[in-house]
């Protein structure tokens, strides 16, 4: 296999930046590049030291530089690696890993260091997947659910589940090839408390993949609500900034607004929009309103904000109608001035606990704002220590591994033959494996690592 090289760090201008390379002949190219003050070889050097020296390109010195060995298998990838870790220059970084290259390296592709990680046994699948997780973590909380994915938490349990399945696989495939042994036969109440109990253990892991979500990615959320409402004021209370532009003019904000925010122990991906009206003839403001409407379409979160000077209007109502099949929340602005709103027309849209009464402009309620969110998606209480599913694929795993519990189960209350109930517990077992890439195919796992970034 190919000795690759990447740059693994940022590129942008920073105090140090790191090459990394990795492969059997790792040592050999760095050599190539690397002169220790010492004089001594990397080729020579035990693993788990650092040498200082100078990096070139031929004859043409480029920094100085610290080199980093791991010796096989005893690195992040099981095989030699080498880091060479000099100024962090745009600039002198890719002169250094140019100088790498015409040593006899190649560009590592997008995850490759990882992916090797993985193929040489040092991390499962899910493990793997978690790595991007924690890299891009944008909370306390995301970090430490991420975390503790790559120390093997979802691993371990999905591991426990599969063993419980296997076991009771092999037994019943015992049981029915050799019907002339003495091979005690699994009754059905048996069978059906350890499935029932892997089932229960997979569904929890569902159940929390959406506050998972919530945590580790974000959420789209999109401020709706009719002109002058405050949803602009509402953006600059929740970023901290003036971020919107604020005026007594209805129709202001023309069209989307973003910002990301923290909001408790989540990200907010928020998304101001125009306000939404059926009586104007602007045409720019119809665009702004179109485009309202689609952003609330695609939201994961509404909040949806009402002026307490204000009865509730026809567009008010509209809008309410649609929050009913959105998960939403109803942002009753404005209560520092007269309040004319009356609650009881509002709960006759929505449930009591999804209204939430604050200031903006005065940042009162926001507290109150963030538990709301919280509650709603689900995240309050997250339990940053319980396994987690990350991703997608890791999702479809189980659910299809449920699926044929479920169908394992439904067959033994109808009393079909063991040697049928086997076969859906196999295909829960091969679901599972796939999840932590014992049986992944390379489709699958060329997938996992298309989106990671290079040099790592």
């Amino acid at each position: 296999m190919s000795t690759i090289a990447a740059i693994a760090t940022a590129q942008a201008a920073a105090g140090l930046g790191t090459v990394r390379l990795s492969g059997e002949n790792a040592l050999s190219i760095a050599d190539r590049v690397f002169s220790a003050v010492s004089g001594k070889k990397l080729t020579d050097a035990k693993g788990y030291t650092a040498y200082y020296g100078k990096v070139h390109d031929g004859e043409t010195e480029l920094d100085d530089a610290v080199a980093l060995v791991f010796r096989a298998p005893k690195s992040y990838t099981g095989e030699d690696v080498v880091e060479l870790s000099c100024h962090g220059g745009l600039f002198i970084l890719q002169r250094v890993l140019r100088a790498v290259f015409n040593a006899g390296a190649v560009a590592a592709e997008g995850g490759e260091f990882t992916k090797r990680a993985f193929l040489n046994g040092k991390m499962d699948l899910s493990e793997a997947e978690a790595v991007m997780s924690l890299i891009s973590a944008s909370g306390e909380e995301a970090r430490a659910a991420t975390l503790n994915a790559l120390d093997g938490a979802l691993s371990k349990e999905i591991g426990e589940c599969r063993d419980e399945l296997a076991r009771t696989a092999a037994f019943l495939a015992a049981w029915v090839d050799y019907p002339d042994d003495e091979i005690p036969e699994l009754s059905d109440s048996q069978m059906t408390e350890t499935l029932s109990t892997v089932k229960y253990r997979l569904e929890k892991l569902l159940s929390g993949f959406d506050a998972g979500q919530a945590i580790l990615e974000g959420i789209d959320t999109a401020i709706v609500g009719r002109p002058n409402v405050g949803k602009s004021t509402l953006l600059n209370a929740l970023s901290g900034r003036e971020r919107a532009i604020v005026t007594s003019v209805a129709g202001t904000t023309r069209d989307v607004l973003e910002e990301t925010v923290r909001l408790g122990n989540i990200t907010l991906r928020l998304a101001d929009t125009a306000g939404i009206r059926t009586d104007t003839d602007d045409e720019i403001e119809k665009i702004g309103v179109v485009r309202a409407k689609e952003r609330f379409d695609r939201a994961s979160l509404v909040l949806m904000v009402l002026d307490a000077e204000q009865g509730l209007s026809d567009d008010d109502k509209e809008l309410l109608e649609l929050c009913k099949n959105k998960n939403s929340i109803i942002v009753i602005n404005k209560t520092d001035k007269e309040k004319t709103l009356s609650l009881d027309e509002v709960k006759a849209f929505i449930k009591d606990e999804n209204i939430v009464e604050i200031s903006a402009k005065n940042r009162k309620g926001l507290d109150e704002l963030t538990a709301m969110v919280e509650k709603v998606v689900g995240t309050a209480g997250f339990d940053p220590s319980a396994p987690l599913i990350t991703t997608e694929r890791q999702r479809g795993c189980v659910v299809k591994a449920v699926e044929h519990l479920t169908e394992a189960l439904d067959g033994l209350s109808m009393g079909i033959t063991p040697d049928a109930t086997n076969v859906c517990i196999d295909c829960a077992v091969e679901n599972l494996c796939v999840l932590t890439g014992e049986k992944a195919t390379e489709t699958i796992v060329n997938e996992v690592f298309k989106n990671f970034c290079v040099g790592k």
